[in-house]
């Protein structure tokens, strides 16, 4: 492949139209004592950036209307790499490297990888990968470069595709392998998937090739499903996943099921349908079994309970009993589609080693006037354990429009940490991306 025909744009630099750089300034660099008095680069955040934070918090409009912008992965130089699922005039999408070449936080160079859309992406030793819906790809980029030395490469094909949830996100463990979400092609696996009163195929067949983690060997290329393993299984859909650095444990946030009212309107009351079942966050154990189809968790409850579809009523536990239990939970229908645990140390000691969680916001509309979801969660950490109460980080995405998601402005997707501690947040609706810093007391 000669370097003219290498899928890569030429750099270019971003237009600023629209980007209000307010007179805020705040310190954005991080050093080896949170406290130090050392000079740090000054940093002007956004005037209105469409989004709230807590007090000390500001964040800049780090690039704006790249297409549906999805996870993120940042170089050890902090260049950021975005999987863009479709492009902002509705054409393929790609893979989107982003510079801050003057430190401002604001993005002034981008450079295109690629012509198909993406959703998981990560960056390990030097290697971008990168996840479309029937494939991962490499890239090898030497650090502090944008464009690619080879690549891109497959890493594996042929995944499973078709149905209610196609989207592929990895992470690796810390032995290298590649772990890669298969989400389930139907809501509960039912006969007739999606239409009530229909039974659930027992046992399901999905659990075979989806509805799980599989692993990989990351170093290798030209694999198929067949070259990995089922690593666990039993989740619905895991688009969240990510590696607790501190304790080197799996985490991922398990988007539960839907429509129990309309599915078993004898059952279960209308309202059902927005408060159950909760999302689950819990560790993942190489073997574990989480249940689905056959089972949900019910967070008022705090158990997973048997589906109507294999026979339950919404109060019996049945063979859930062995199912793995989550650790933490949202809200119903949030949809946590990211996750980081926070490194470093330019947020104040609260935040360090907690999770940060990206919900893409419910499609039900209860009567509240707070949209249900649509915002960053964070659990903070009590020693070596996450604090089971969930803060709200960072709210205001969707605006006051209504009937959401269609008319959300923003809906938060991916998230990602800078090499100074600063956190970045995407959004596929708008095709924003946020850098938060902090510039409170320390």
């Amino acid at each position: 492949m000669t370097a003219s025909s290498l899928p890569w744009s030429t750099p270019r630099r971003l237009a600023r139209s629209g980007i209000l750089l307010a007179s805020t300034i705040i310190a954005s660099a991080c050093s080896d004592d949170p406290g130090s008095t050392a000079e740090r680069p000054v940093v002007a955040c956004d005037g209105d950036t469409g989004i709230t934070l807590p007090e000390g918090f500001c964040a800049t409009v780090f690039a704006d209307g790249i297409g549906r912008a999805r996870h993120l992965a940042v170089t050890l130089s902090g260049d950021v790499f975005v999987a863009v699922l479709e492009a902002p005039d509705g054409g393929p999408g790609h893979v989107m490297a982003l510079r801050d070449g003057d430190g401002d936080g604001v993005a002034e160079i981008e450079e295109k990888l690629g012509d198909r859309g993406v959703n998981g992406i990560a960056w390990r030793n030097n290697v971008l990968y990168v996840a479309a819906d029937d494939r991962i790809v490499r890239y090898t980029l030497p650090d502090g470069e944008l464009r690619p030395a080879d690549g891109p490469l497959t890493v594996v094909s042929g995944l499973p595709i078709g149905g209610d949830h196609e989207r592929k996100s990895l992470t690796f463990d810390a032995y290298g392998h590649l772990l890669v979400n298969f989400g389930s092609a139907t809501d509960v696996c039912q006969v007739s998937n999606r239409e009530p009163l229909s039974p659930g195929i027992d046992p399901c067949p999905e659990l075979d090739y989806r509805a799980g983690i599989w692993s990989f060997d990351g170093r290798a290329i030209g694999q198929t499903p067949a070259d990995g393993y089922r690593y666990a299984t039993g989740i619905r859909n895991a688009n969240a996943i990510a590696m607790d650095p501190r304790t080197r444990d799996i985490w991922v946030a398990q988007q539960g099921r839907d429509s129990l009212a309309t599915y078993w309107p004898l059952l279960y009351p209308p309202e059902a349908n927005a408060r159950l079942p909760a999302e689950e966050l819990f560790r993942v154990i190489e073997g574990t079994d989480h249940g689905w189809p056959y089972c949900y968790y019910d967070a008022e409850h705090e158990r997973k309970v048997l589906g109507p579809e294999y026979g339950g009523n919404g109060h019996v536990v049945g063979r859930c009993y062995a199912a793995a239990e989550p650790e933490l939970v949202l809200p119903a229908h949030w949809a946590p589609l990211s996750m980081r645990f926070y490194q470093g140390d330019q947020f104040p000691e609260h935040y360090r080693g907690g999770l940060f969680v990206a919900n893409h916001g419910s499609w039900h509309q209860p009567s509240a006037t707070k949209p249900p979801g649509y915002n960053v969660t964070f659990f903070p950490r009590d020693d070596d354990d996450l604090d089971r109460r969930y803060e709200t980080f960072a709210d205001g995405f969707a605006g006051d429009d209504r009937p959401l998601p269609e008319a959300a402005r923003h809906r938060p997707v991916g998230l990602a940490e800078a090499p100074d501690g600063s956190l970045y947040i995407s959004d596929d609706q708008g095709g924003r991306i946020w850098r938060v810093y902090y510039r409170g007391p320390r």
